[in-house]
């Protein structure tokens, strides 16, 4: 098995299938929901961005001598957190059966997909992009470091794939026989953290630049090994993320407990 087999295949297998577990997470918490007609445009959103990679990748290398910028980069990677939290937030939100009914009956006459719809769509393609582009890159430096597009770099790309599509399928199957409101909480907890760690991300690609400092944090071989930014200037930005979606969480069930209690008021009365 060649250097460039092992190589191609970690790579494609390590970008992929943080992307792959996103849209697979959400995938199957559109079909629990009955949010399922919303599952294409999903899929159509991430394959958009493979597209998107690809070309990406193909401008960069033209027009950039295979350069790209970090700093674009991470303002690419701080919209697909923006998005993962925001559609964690509305997750845990809605994984109340009773505030997921209320929500239900007051879009009744509503389509259900102009409601998310946009921001899953942008999710998806954010995702996939940000994993596509990188992955891409990561491939044509390895083809160029191993002197060429080699049988052994294609068979690493069609192994890591098959091992992608397996997982894919796996993860869906078990995701459609989790209750609704378990698949919500951990749909939404998958998602928050996976955005805190795309932040931690962002901030790394800025200290790159030298535009934020960087301070090892206590326990930074142990952060690195589970893919987190190990640095005091990350994990005091990301508490803070932390605490706001706590915070605004507290805020959104008081005023949901009190919009039931004035219901159950008024129908006594």
């Amino acid at each position: 098995m060649s250097s460039a087999f092992i190589q191609a295949a970690v790579i494609l297998l390590r970008e992929g299938l943080e992307a792959m577990l996103v849209i697979a997470a959400l995938a199957g918490y559109l079909r629990k929901s009955g949010g399922g007609h919303r599952v294409t445009a999903l899929y159509l959103g991430a394959l958009a961005a493979i597209f998107a990679s690809l070309i990406a990748a193909w401008a960069f290398a033209v027009f950039n001598s295979g350069d790209h910028s970090d700093v674009f980069e991470a303002i690419v990677i701080l919209f697909a957190a923006g998005l993962m939290l925001y559609v964690s937030g509305w997750l845990m939100v809605k994984q109340d059966p009773r505030g997921w009914q209320d929500y239900l009956a007051a879009k009744a006459d509503q389509a259900l997909a102009q409601d998310t719809g946009l921001a899953v769509a942008m999710l998806a393609f954010l995702a996939v992009f940000r994993e596509g582009a990188e992955t891409v890159l990561f491939i044509n430096a390895l083809a160029t470091t191993e002197g060429g597009w080699s049988v052994g770099l294609f068979g690493g790309l069609a192994a890591a794939t098959a091992g992608l599509v397996v997982l894919f399928y796996f993860i869906n199957m078990i995701a459609q026989r989790i209750p609704l409101r378990p698949l919500f909480i951990i749909t939404s907890a998958f998602l928050f953290v996976m955005g805190i760690k795309f932040i931690g991300e962002a901030i790394q690609e800025f200290q790159e630049q030298a535009m934020i400092p960087v301070t090892d944090a206590p326990g930074s071989a142990f952060l690195t090994a589970i893919g987190f930014n190990p640095t005091l200037e990350a994990l005091s930005i990301q508490s803070l993320v932390v605490l706001f979606a706590l915070a605004t969480y507290s805020v959104f069930q008081r005023n949901a407990r009190l919009i039931r209690e004035a219901k159950a008021m008024r129908g006594q009365a």
